[in-house]
């Protein structure tokens, strides 16, 4: 007689649940309680003092402050314009195999970087005790009336900025391969052609993130500009606070313009790179207002649920 076997098979048993254990991060908690405890200090301490506020709103939009942050503005384009403009020429000065064009801009580069914006402003000022008249040949006037504080700043700023662009310009152009040049030369073209056609719109997304940097640097720079009576925003703020003595609350004035202006050409520079970033990255950065979207959808979240093992 042969005994049956039972082949019926066990019942299986479920894994156990895996479970989830939070990791504490008390290091987060601590530096969060430290940093609104500074923001509470610092609250603190500007409401007790002496600061009319009430003041800030009734002169944010004078005529003067008004005046003051376009002539801020306009003399900030122009000179950027001159930088970048001078800033390609000293590059390919810098980059050229002819010793004399590559010595001059290096020169060049080495004197406006080493000394301060301030004292090229001032030197440009009073040039006028130096050359009392200009004389071009076709244009002869007295220095004086040719140097007006509008000249002066675009001369100092721009020819400053000049030096720094050549920087960017030629970092941009020498992260272009070689061989996209051998390749032009090669098809026929002639080296302002690759120049223009080729290595400049690839070296464009090195150049530009710098670029806008400079230009929002610029916007700043450019209340140096008040030393030589160039009535931009700084001035007009001034101006004001000596006759109505609000002196810091004229400061906070101007601190809000700049402020504007330099979060307007933020966002203009980023929409900038991210165009420029098509033809390198598979995946585009987030604009600003997805980044928003996504802090705002994070906000609060102290702890990451981290799994046991």
């Amino acid at each position: 007689m042969t005994d049956t076997v039972d082949k019926t098979p066990a019942p299986s048993v479920p894994p156990e649940q895996i479970k989830a254990i939070p990791v504490r991060h008390y290091g987060r908690w601590v530096s969060g309680v430290v940093v609104i405890a500074l923001l509470v200090l610092i609250g603190i301490a500007f409401s007790n003092a002496k600061i009319n506020y009430s003041v800030i709103p009734d002169y944010l939009f004078d005529q003067g402050i008004v005046s003051g942050a376009w002539t801020t503005l306009y003399i900030s384009v122009l000179a950027m314009v001159l930088g970048v403009a001078l800033g390609v020429i000293l590059a390919v000065m810098r980059l050229s195999s002819n010793p004399v064009t590559s010595t001059v801009s290096w020169f060049y580069i080495w004197f406006f970087r080493g000394t301060p914006v301030l004292v090229q402003l001032l030197l440009w000022y009073n040039i006028a005790l130096v050359f009392p008249i200009l004389n071009l040949g076709f244009y002869k006037d007295e220095m004086n009336q040719v140097m007006t504080p509008v000249f002066t700043a675009l001369l100092g700023l721009g020819l400053n900025e000049a030096a720094y662009m050549s920087e960017i310009v030629r970092a941009g152009i020498q992260s272009v391969d070689e061989g996209q040049t051998e390749a032009s030369h090669a098809l026929g073209m002639t080296q302002g052609q690759t120049l223009r056609r080729v290595i400049l719109p690839q070296a464009m997304r090195v150049i530009i993130p710098p670029t806008g940097n400079e230009f929002i640097n610029m916007l700043k720079t450019s209340s140096l500009a008040y030393a030589v009576q160039l009535p931009e925003l700084i001035k007009k703020a001034t101006d004001i606070s000596s006759t109505s003595l609000a002196v810091v609350e004229m400061y906070f004035v101007a601190c809000i313009w700049y402020l504007f202006l330099t979060t307007i050409f933020s966002i203009v520079q980023y929409y900038i790179e991210r165009r420029y970033a098509r033809g390198s990255s598979r995946n585009l950065p987030p604009t600003p207002l997805q980044r928003l979207r996504k802090n705002l959808s994070q906000w609060g979240s102290f702890r990451r649920p981290e799994v046991a093992r």
